[in-house]
């Protein structure tokens, strides 16, 4: 098989773009998800603070 030959059918060939899309869907998933936790880590780290401070 020549090499043109293989590059025209990579070209055609879609099967792994869905696995691609699928795997950019999860990384932005798990980039919001940290951005969310860093968001409320502040207000977590203050409550628990309140919280330890009132059992003592």
């Amino acid at each position: 098989m020549s090499v043109l030959k293989l590059l025209r059918r990579l070209v055609k060939d879609e099967q792994g773009s869905e696995a691609l899309e699928w795997g950019l869907v999860c990384g932005l998933i798990v980039i919001g998800s940290i951005a969310a936790i860093l968001a409320i880590k502040p207000k977590l780290v203050i409550m628990w603070g309140h919280i330890n401070a009132s059992l003592k």
